[in-house]
């Protein structure tokens, strides 16, 4: 029996209403409620409305980069730039509320406009000069880490953030949901959107199945990584400024902890490593389990070094996986 059938008898044994679902997020989602439940013989207030919505928020700040990783990946790239893009975005947010009266106003905008442009020289060099995007975005992000060191003199920044970038970032405007996982939720449903409604959404997949035939196909495949990669800057840098908010301050290095997390959580939702296969859905199961193993490893108190390893294993399993499954399709 092929992969494939097995894959189709696996699914006819689901319920209805999930057969028409990828198996690896209703696997992402089940191994969801197997850590909550692992959560909460562990501490009592797991469970609790109040920790879970806390989950949730800071859910969101991963969710920002593992969103537009996915785009990314869609297109059988990685962005490994992706660390001090966050940390650009924070920094010049915050710098930017010191610009005279209207600070204020445009310091998110500043953030989110200079992770769009580290996003654009990545998107520039992978589609146009053809780099490996692995080795240009890492070199990307060593030039984003020297001029943010350039820009502090190698020490911490003073600046500090706004009162609305604290708000957006720690305030319950509705319903009594933290504000960043209603941004969630719109930015979610914008790239639903995108990926299922428009010509860039089925060109991301077209492009990650086979560049070349979707290029014959009339697709303008260098445009559509050019923009994916500034998507990617933009949401990693609003990431970087949420964080910002949430700490009221910058630091340098602030964005280090969220780049296996991001890839993690992108490839356990079923996105494939190597490009087009994937779901949003599948990354915000990728994002909740990566987040409440987090919170767990936490309360067990794993060192870092443990936390990284658990990731590079993730990572390196599902990578083997699909291109095995790569192999068997071809």
């Amino acid at each position: 029996m092929s992969r494939n059938d097995t894959t189709s008898s696996l699914r006819s044994r689901l319920p209805g209403f999930l057969q028409g679902v990828d198996t690896a997020v209703v696997t992402a989602f089940a191994c969801i409620v197997v850590l909550l439940l692992v959560g909460s013989l562990y501490s009592s207030s797991f469970l609790s409305p109040d920790y879970l919505l806390q989950q949730l928020q800071v859910g969101s700040f991963l969710a920002m980069a593992a969103t537009g990783m996915m785009l990314v990946v869609l297109i059988g790239q990685i962005d490994l730039s992706l660390p001090w893009v966050i940390t650009v975005g924070a920094m010049m947010s915050t710098a930017a509320a010191g610009w005279g009266p209207w600070g204020p106003v445009i310091a998110m905008p500043v953030g989110i406009l200079f992770g769009m442009l580290f996003g654009l020289v990545n998107g520039i060099g992978v589609a146009y000069l053809r780099v490996p995007s692995m080795i240009f975005t890492l070199g990307t992000n060593a030039v984003a880490q020297g001029l943010m060191v350039v820009r502090t003199g190698g020490a911490a920044p003073q600046d500090m953030a706004t009162d609305s970038m604290h708000f957006v970032a720690t305030g319950r405007t509705l319903a009594g949901i933290p504000n960043p996982v209603w941004i969630w939720v719109v930015v979610g449903g914008a790239v639903v959107f995108l990926l299922k409604r428009t010509t860039f959404g089925r060109s991301l997949y077209a492009i990650g199945n086979r560049e070349r035939a979707a290029y014959l196909s009339g697709v303008h495949t260098q445009r559509i990584v050019v923009l994916a990669f500034v998507v990617s800057g933009g949401l990693a840098a609003f990431g970087g400024v949420l964080l910002a908010g949430y700490s009221t301050k910058a630091y340098q290095g602030m964005g280090d902890p969220y780049l296996l997390p991001a890839i993690a959580a992108v490839v356990l939702g079923g996105t494939s490593i190597l490009g087009g296969r994937g779901t949003y859905l599948g990354t915000v199961a990728g994002v909740i389990l990566i987040t409440l193993l987090q919170s767990i490893l936490s309360i067990i108190q794993m060192p870092e070094a443990g936390r990284q390893i658990i990731y590079g294993v993730t990572i390196v399993s599902m990578l083997l996986l699909y291109g095995r499954s790569a192999r068997m399709r071809t």
